[in-house]
């Protein structure tokens, strides 16, 4: 039935065009190239299908990459197919061809071997080719897939991933084969139909499969489905994708990206953690229930905002009172929280004192501290729900992920498409790109990550003028280059090779903070290589932005403003000309026009 699913595609004259077309590897590439581009909707009245730039781009590095398995050395067919096809076609259809294979070309091999882009059945049509198997003889695919008990995955893709790659090609075939159908009941093209009534009648999915079998290897959809099961599991088996959305929805709330990283976790456990997973959804699922009101329903956001500080502890209280709207300083809210050796199993709020200081709200009382105990006894309840799947704990006030924890959240946070390296993989990343990830961190969190960059490359000259560079071109322009520039005050410079702060000096965006780190060193360091616009931004992230009554906020821009040469309407313009987005939004509220 593979060979009969799609009709009328001119295969078979395509391939008596000459001699070599009848090369194996060029007619299997033949047939889906034929097949896809018919699929696509692509004309036939000639007879073949005819290739346009937008089809022969989809067909390379969409469709080929989701249904085709080529092995390495034969991906080359698939291009000439298309060469050979284009050149049956008149009015320069072969040039225009050519030059979007040849465009397409990088993006066509990087999908065809990415191993994001394997479904089940293109991986194991890959392993049993490895085995010495005949993709073409469906009773020699069986055999060798049966002496893969127990196959291996490829490195880094997790069975999750393989899963929802088969669904969404499952999904695109049966969409695309019924369009197809459609299309041509519409409007029967003279070469006749792409699929017979017959065939339709016996279901979309066989089709699919019938396809499936043809573009992988012969028999394996019948196999995977039936006898071997258990080498492609379904969604069925991954219940807890529910909470990797959850945690996606999440991740989107905080950043708007799935792109944005995560922080990496000091520690991570390695550890079964599809089992893992599945037991934090059975807890999360359990906690929805009425017994676990108000707060049951925040547990997937409880677990990503421990992760998302670098699992560093938070505290019961504070997310309480958060819930409870109450005024926490946003400058409190990444402060450390003590995880205490022992504690009794019954909650109890922080002393007044420790309260204040994690919320920084001065006037709190005893009977405030009273009040807000009841809301965090009920958040514990949550907690401790979770801590009992031994991937969380709480200890006191004090709540985080255990190591194998931050392993799981890890896995469902990557299944969904967040960045979230593990501690070598930030390690590994250029100076720009942990630069711009660390941005978006806490600040004890990102001082560990560049501290661990930084000693990874044995804190070298270079890797901290790299470093130091990337604080003053990342963003650059954009609202978030003072957030960028800020990360210097994370940074331990007492502990940096003088010479790298003093290449700094001439830095236009950072030269300000390398000439204050070295004076605080006592090192020596010329101030005239400085330029304006460093000065003019250290002045101006040090001026309060938002704190504070706007007459002490003026007074603080009125007196860097004296010392500046040429007074407050040349700083302003040097302020603004480094950085214009945070000059607005520290000058306006003040009263400040810039030019």
């Amino acid at each position: 039935m593979a060979e009969t699913v799609l009709t009328n595609t001119g295969l078979d004259g395509f391939l008596d065009g000459a001699p070599e077309h009848r090369d194996p590897a060029f007619a299997r590439a033949a047939e889906a190239v034929l097949g896809l581009l018919a699929l696509r909707g692509a004309d036939r009245a000639t007879g073949l299908p005819e290739p346009t730039p937008g089809l022969v781009r989809q067909l390379l590095v969409e469709d080929l990459p989701t249904f085709v398995y080529a092995p390495p050395g034969q991906l080359a067919a698939y291009p000439a197919v298309l060469g050979a096809l284009a050149a049956r076609f008149d009015g320069g259809r072969r040039e225009r061809i050519a030059e979007v294979v040849a465009e397409s070309a990088p993006d066509f091999e990087r999908a065809m071997n990415d191993p994001g882009n394997l479904t089940w059945h293109r991986w194991y049509a890959s392993l049993l080719r490895t085995c010495g198997a005949d993709l073409t003889d469906p009773e020699d695919v069986r055999r060798r897939l049966a002496a893969l008990d127990g196959a291996p995955l490829p490195d880094g893709v997790r069975r999750a991933h393989l899963m929802g790659r088969t669904a969404l090609a499952d999904v695109l075939l049966a969409e695309a084969l019924t369009r197809a159908y459609v299309r041509d009941a519409e409007a029967p093209p003279a070469a006749g139909p792409l699929l017979t009534d017959h065939a339709v009648a016996t279901g979309i999915g066989r089709l699919a499969a019938a396809l499936q079998d043809r573009w992988t290897a012969a028999g394996l959809a019948e196999q995977l489905a039936g006898p071997y099961a258990r080498f492609a599991p379904g969604p069925e088996a991954f219940p807890h994708l529910v909470l990797a959305d959850a945690l996606l929805d999440e991740h989107l709330d905080y950043h708007g990206d799935p792109a944005a990283p995560v922080p990496p976790p000091p520690a991570i456990e390695a550890g079964p953690v599809e089992e893992d997973a599945d037991g934090l959804i059975a807890a999360v699922e359990e906690l929805a229930e009425e017994e676990f009101e108000p707060y049951g329903g925040e547990a997937p956001h409880l677990l990503y905002v421990v992760y998302q500080r670098g699992c560093a502890a938070e505290s019961v209280a504070r997310k309480a009172a958060e819930y409870e709207d109450w005024t926490v300083d946003p400058a409190l809210e990444d402060l450390p929280v003590p995880v205490p050796d022992a504690a009794p199993e019954e909650y109890t709020a922080p002393p007044l004192p420790e309260l204040v200081r994690l919320l920084g709200t001065v006037e709190l009382t005893e009977a405030d501290r009273a009040r807000l105990e009841g809301a965090a006894r009920d958040l514990a309840a949550v907690l401790d729900r979770l801590a009992a799947t031994g991937l969380v704990f709480r200890r006191g006030d004090a709540f985080g992920l255990t190591p194998r924890g931050a392993g799981a959240v890890r896995y469902l946070l990557a299944v969904r498409g967040v960045t979230a390296p593990d501690a070598a993989e930030a390690a590994a990343w250029t100076a720009p790109e942990v630069v711009a990830a660390a941005g978006g961190w806490p600040a004890s969190v990102a001082a560990r990550v560049l501290a661990d960059w930084l000693h990874a490359r044995v804190d070298t000259v270079d890797a901290w003028s790299e470093l130091l560079a990337a604080l003053g071109t990342v963003h650059a322009g954009t609202s978030d280059a003072a957030t960028t520039r800020g990360l210097f005050a994370v940074l331990d410079t007492a502990g940096a090779p003088p010479e790298a702060l003093r290449r700094a000096l001439r830095d236009p965006v950072i030269g300000a903070y390398a000439l204050e780190a070295l004076r605080e060193r006592g090192e020596p360091a010329d101030p005239i290589q400085v330029r304006a616009s460093a000065r003019a931004l250290h002045v101006l992230d040090g001026l309060p932005a938002k704190k504070g009554p706007l007459e002490s906020r003026r007074a603080a821009f009125d007196r860097a403003a004296a010392a500046w040469p040429g007074g407050s309407a040349a700083l302003v313009r040097a302020m603004a000309a480094a950085d214009r987005h945070e000059t607005e939004r520290v000058l306006r509220p003040l009263g400040i026009t810039l030019p």
